[in-house]
């Protein structure tokens, strides 16, 4: 039996990611949804909310198949994605957003490519999933589709998802996403971005791993 406590928090952690995500550009009025998984429950952003003053009244507590728990609000209308990588993928938070660029890009590519070394921490290349109305079942299984193997993707003609092993770790993924947009976005303006090769990103984790790269010296903890 999960406490009211734990409900509270995770439904501060998704106000409080709403409200960072809107201060960074990533979301704006009531576009874009935010949810944390705690145990079998999930703290998620209502539908029809402003992001940029979401408050932890407003967020809806449901259960893994979509049941009400907790709050006076509807949750978001793309709920059905929010659970589908929940239940697929494992996830502990997910970010969905109408960032800029992402955005553009979705409108017009298929894939982002490998363009620079940092997008490894998304998986690699961002894949772009089809088009389909929003809150669809459609939309949201194509989605899970273009997560294969990835902590994000974008959304034809529609926005960008993302991510983690909770909501923070979704809101920095979010943040990742947009920054590699941008990067290849400028890349493209001036020519032809180049694209790591598979040996050029496996050098790189490679050598992630062999300097344990933000990791803690053995012995402290």
């Amino acid at each position: 039996m999960r406490t009211t406590t734990e409900s509270g928090a995770a439904r501060q952690h998704v106000a409080a990611a709403a409200r960072r995500l809107a201060e960074r550009g990533l979301v704006f009025g009531t576009a874009g949804n935010v949810s944390e998984r705690f145990g079998e429950k999930v703290a998620i952003s209502p539908t029809g909310a402003r992001l940029e003053d979401l408050s932890a009244e407003q967020v809806t507590v449901i259960d893994l198949d979509g049941g009400h728990v907790e709050g006076e609000l509807e949750p978001t209308s793309e709920l059905a994605l929010h659970l589908g990588i929940y239940q697929r993928y494992g996830a502990g938070g997910v970010v969905h957003t109408h960032s800029q660029l992402a955005t553009a890009l979705a409108c017009v590519l298929d894939e982002v490519p490998v363009v620079h070394y940092n997008m490894l921490a998304l998986g690699g290349s961002v894949r772009v999933a089809p088009y389909f109305t929003f809150g669809t079942p459609e939309l949201a299984e194509a989605t899970l589709d273009a997560l294969d193997g990835r902590t994000a993707a974008l959304m034809a003609s529609h926005g960008a998802i993302a991510y983690g092993a909770d909501v923070t770790g979704a809101v920095e993924a979010s943040l990742l996403l947009e920054w590699a947009c941008g990067v290849y976005w400028h890349a493209a303006t001036i020519g032809q971005p180049r694209i790591l090769k598979d040996s050029q990103q496996q050098d790189v984790i490679d050598a992630v791993t062999e300097r344990r790269y933000g990791q803690l010296r053995p012995g402290v903890r």
